[in-house]
Formats: structure tokens, C-alpha cells, sequence
């Protein structure tokens, strides 16, 4: 029978104690028996980052065609989109045009459509009433809130109307809304 050489134990030792984990260390306590309480502690951690969420009721808003009277006025109100924020710290929503000017398509032989109608004769609000704001390609804060499980913001829009300027034609404009935090 071959005696186990010492060299051979102590690598077999070794990589044994190499293999147990370098971080776990565990805890024990005893208590007497038969009514004793033992309590072992752990500590558990957690990071909690910025959850933001910004829903749009629509992404498309029809503004309504300006009638005789709306070109007198020079304007016609319409309700924007509704937006709903849902937020774990103070956040701002903010508001603007992806263009300085509108797209224009001609609609009427004959008739040129506006190509250079700006983004500003589309004015916003956050109130019926106002006051309206003139949009523009530079990022303007809309609305302003706290930490919230669900925030409703309705927009309302105001469209400038001028009668020898706008002609007819089929306008449109991208209007880009941020949620973003404070």
C-alpha cells in the first residue's frame, strides 16, 4: 500500500481553500434551548434611478380651417393634445417646433401655398385663456411639477391667420414635446 505523499495533501488542501468564496462570511449564533432567540443580520442595498414616462393623448392635432371671421380676428384656438406625466422626481415638460417653418402643400390650381409660414404663428398655452407663448425651434419649458404618479397637462393652441399672407394650402408642423427632469 503507497503512503500519500505530504506535497500532494497540502496542493489538494490548498485548492480547496482557494476555491471557497473570498467574500462569504457567514454568520451563526446559538441560543439555548427550548425558548431561546437567535437574530442573524444581513444588509441589503438598493439603487433607485429616475423613471420618467410622457404619454400624449394624440400625436396628431387637427387645427380647424379658419373661417372669414378667423381671418379678421387673425386667429383661431383649438385644444392641443393632452399630455400625461408620470414621474419619481420634479420634472419639466417642454415644447418645440422641429422646423422654423411650416410645410406647405399647394391645394388650389393655380395658388401657391405659404412655403415660408413660421413656426411662431402657431402660439401654445397651457391655459384656455392664456397666455400663448409663440412656438419656436429653441426648447421652452412648458409646464413645471412635482414628483407624481400621474400628472394631466392639456395644451391649447392659437393659430395666427393673416389674409394676404395665408394662402390656401394643406400646412403642417411637427411640434416635439421633452420630459425631462428638474
Amino acid at each position: 500500500m503507497s503512503r500519500p505523499r505530504p506535497l500532494a495533501i497540502a496542493a489538494c488542501a490548498l485548492g480547496a481553500l482557494l476555491a471557497l468564496p473570498a467574500g462569504a462570511h457567514a454568520q451563526t449564533c446559538n441560543a439555548p434551548t427550548p425558548n431561546g432567540t437567535c437574530n442573524v443580520s444581513t444588509s441589503t442595498t438598493l439603487t433607485v434611478g429616475t423613471v420618467l414616462q410622457l404619454t400624449l393623448g394624440s400625436t396628431t392635432t387637427t387645427l380647424r380651417a379658419p373661417l372669414q371671421a378667423d381671418y379678421d380676428l387673425g386667429v383661431v384656438a383649438d385644444n392641443g393634445p393632452v399630455a400625461t406625466i408620470k414621474c419619481n422626481r420634479p420634472w419639466k415638460l417642454q415644447i418645440a417646433a422641429a422646423a422654423a417653418t411650416w410645410t406647405a402643400v399647394n391645394t388650389v390650381p393655380g395658388v401657391s401655398a405659404r412655403a415660408n409660414k413660421p413656426a411662431a404663428d402657431l402660439t401654445w398655452g397651457i391655459a384656455a385663456g392664456g397666455p400663448f407663448t409663440a412656438l419656436s425651434t429653441v426648447i421652452t419649458n412648458a409646464a413645471l411639477g412635482a414628483a407624481t404618479a400621474s400628472s394631466t397637462v392639456n395644451m391649447f393652441y392659437q393659430t395666427k391667420y393673416n389674409w394676404t399672407l395665408d394662402t390656401p394650402g394643406a400646412y403642417s408642423l411637427v411640434v416635439v414635446f421633452t420630459l425631462t427632469n428638474q
